[in-house]
């Protein structure tokens, strides 16, 4: 179970990961990540809409997401924030297969190169 520091609470929180985070999209999820300037400890928001099933299908869809992130909490950089959406092939999935996209959205992330966001200087030829 992912502890209170590790979720994500407020919903300004999750429209700010998912509107300006990168998107990383799967056959049966979409993970939106970004770095979070605060330097947090990693932090992760499920959304699992209606379009998945019933609550019963909901809330083992979302069981399974975050045990997923609690295994995978040691090899995210600190200071992410994470927001997984699922999608309703995600109710018909195998836990393994769960378990390995969300282990490679996290991993392809993680590859991009980390630069601080800086304004570029003007160009003084193109004045």
């Amino acid at each position: 179970m992912l502890a209170g520091a590790n979720r994500i609470t407020s919903g300004d929180d999750y429209k700010m990961v998912v509107r300006r985070g990168v998107r990383v999209v799967g056959p049966h999820l979409v993970a939106y990540l970004r770095r979070n300037p605060d330097g947090e400890p990693v932090r992760f928001g499920f959304i699992v809409a209606k379009n998945v099933g019933n609550a019963v299908r909901r809330n083992r869809v979302r069981r399974r997401l975050k045990a997923a992130s609690f295994d995978l909490l040691s090899s995210v950089r600190p200071g992410t924030d994470v927001v997984i959406r699922a999608l309703p092939s995600a109710n018909d999935v195998s836990w393994p297969e769960l378990f390995s996209e969300v282990a490679g959205a996290l991993a392809r992330y993680q590859r991009q190169p980390v630069s601080p966001r800086v304004d570029p200087a003007p160009n003084p030829v193109n004045r």
